[in-house]
């Protein structure tokens, strides 16, 4: 009688395959669905916002002129010392300072969702520098919420928290 080949990988030790890790989230699928829309919203808007502030500093640095609003035009383009006397709405200031609060809330946003998906930490980092860097809130959305429709749709026994 000859024995069977000796295969080490076809031995059984008794043990099942590992089981898949269950993943765990800091809140319902509703919750994180919730999340994500929240900060698709702002992505986009502060994305539009940080380019109209990329616009503001080249009109202030590169012309030395403030963006203004009436004032005897539909939109003009003032020197500084001008635009605080022209009687228009300056444009440059408002956009900063709106994107500034946008901003602000879009790290709430992304907060709420880093808390909910409980991504590591370097994650927030990166959604947060997406509002900083032109054009990278765009990018940045994009993959976000694809990783995290990728959780949510491997991971549906998580769903129920309560």
């Amino acid at each position: 009688m000859t024995e069977p080949a000796r295969n080490p990988s076809a031995r059984t030790t008794g043990r099942s395959a590992p089981a898949k890790q269950k993943r765990r989230f800091g809140g319902t699928h509703a919750q994180i669905r919730s999340a994500l829309k929240l900060y698709k919203v702002l992505a986009y808007a502060t994305g539009v916002m940080l380019l109209l502030v990329v616009v503001e500093m080249v009109a202030k640095y590169g012309y030395g002129s403030e963006i203004v609003a009436g004032g005897g035009a539909p939109l003009q383009f003032l020197p500084e010392v001008v635009a605080e006397t022209a009687g228009g709405f300056n444009l440059s200031t408002a956009v900063l300072i709106v994107h500034g609060w946008l901003y602000v809330v879009y790290l709430i946003a992304d907060f709420r969702l880093w808390q909910f998906m409980r991504w590591p930490f370097s994650r927030f980092i990166l959604i947060a520098l997406g509002g900083v860097v032109p054009l990278l809130s765009f990018v940045v959305e994009k993959r976000i919420h694809a990783q995290a429709e990728t959780d949510l749709a491997e991971h549906p026994e998580a769903a129920p928290r309560y």
